[in-house]
């Protein structure tokens, strides 16, 4: 069962602003069992107002950093069970059932990523022309940047799907063994990003390059210009984590590491993300 956070996961601040609100139906459901109902009349319960009845939670924000987060921290078997299968058949037809017209969506988002071109040319000038490559949380491997001229691409992820051909699955990641390692799309999914990327920064060698990307999300961005624009996160769903720039910079340095490229890719959609170059911190290396 979750923890509950009190501190800010980027950058230790406490306490953190809350506010309250819920967490959605197929994440209630899919990672605890947890069931939305409908409180009737004949419930009896004469001071709690009827209607649709949602797993409450909070939204947390620190004023220090502009971290804003889920205040629930899944355990390793709630994040195995919410998961498991990512985007595959069984996990795409539950999340239909909640979610109708998830399953066209998901097609998209399984597809080739179109600003993977973009993530290369980030890329290019920090590696060798064939580097080593793992891929951390990968899933298939199918949108791992500059996977077409790698040398070794090893993927590490816990949904168990079936890699694409050249990625090779690993249980246990080889310390020293990676030009590159890529966190794609990973961190605004994890219970404790500081503690993921102190795993990650131990399998690194001193000349490893770590690629972070994830969504600079809309509502971050708008907080940077509007004080108090995070009270608008009333709904909380896989991505348990929003970052704002000061926020990803503290982890980042709080975990060991440093970053060298801080860049941002703009996506068809108008959505923009971090896509920033990182290495050991200089006295590591």
């Amino acid at each position: 069962m979750p923890s509950i956070a009190n501190r800010c996961i980027a950058c230790e601040h406490s306490p953190p602003e809350r506010q309250p609100a819920v967490l959605m139906p197929f994440v209630a459901w899919r990672a605890f069992g947890w069931e939305s109902c409908e409180i009737t009349a004949d419930w009896g319960l004469r001071s709690v107002p009827q209607g649709l009845a949602l797993p409450l939670c909070n939204s947390l924000h620190c004023p220090n950093c502009g971290m804003l987060f889920l205040d629930m921290r899944f355990d390793d078997a709630d994040m195995s069970r919410l998961y498991r299968d990512y985007r595959g058949d069984s996990y795409v037809q539950e999340r239909e059932h909640f979610e109708p017209g998830y399953a066209a969506r998901n097609q998209a988002l399984t597809s080739d990523h179109p600003h993977i071109q973009a993530a290369e040319a980030v890329l290019r000038p920090w590696l060798p022309d064939q580097p080593a490559i793992l891929d951390w949380g990968g899933d298939t491997g199918r949108n791992t940047p500059l996977r077409q001229v790698a040398r070794l691409h090893h993927i590490y992820d816990i949904s168990g799907r079936l890699p694409v051909e050249g990625a090779v699955p690993v249980s246990t990641p080889t310390a020293a063994a990676y030009d590159l390692i890529v966190l794609s799309n990973v961190l605004e999914h994890v219970p404790d990003p500081r503690s993921l990327l102190g795993e990650v920064s131990r399998v690194m060698s001193p000349s490893s390059k770590l690629y972070l990307e994830l969504p600079f999300e809309a509502l971050m961005r708008e907080s940077e210009t509007q004080h108090g624009a995070w009270r608008s996160k009333r709904h909380w769903h896989e991505h348990v984590n929003f970052f704002s720039s000061k926020a990803l910079t503290s982890l980042i340095q709080r975990s060991g590491l440093e970053v060298l490229s801080a860049n941002f890719i703009s996506l068809p959609d108008g959505a923009l993300q971090f896509a920033w170059v990182c290495g050991p911190a200089t006295g590591r290396r």
